[in-house]
């Protein structure tokens, strides 16, 4: 059973280690959100090229 002693002791651990992470700044934020936009519009044209095709694969072996 949890204690009202442990969640205190819990949420101040937390609170040291919360303290001890480096954060990244608004720009480097940014540039990583800008390069995961890109990474997953590359992926996703990719994935839709490939699936075209293979769908016109298979549809050339049914007929």
């Amino acid at each position: 059973m949890i204690t009202i002693g442990k969640s205190k002791q819990f949420v101040s651990e937390a609170r040291q280690e919360l303290k001890k992470v480096t954060w990244p700044s608004k720009q480097q934020t940014m540039n990583s959100t800008w390069i995961v936009i890109a990474v997953t519009a590359l992926l996703a044209a990719f994935m839709g090229l490939v699936d075209m095709g293979l769908a016109k694969i298979i549809g050339m072996i049914m007929r």
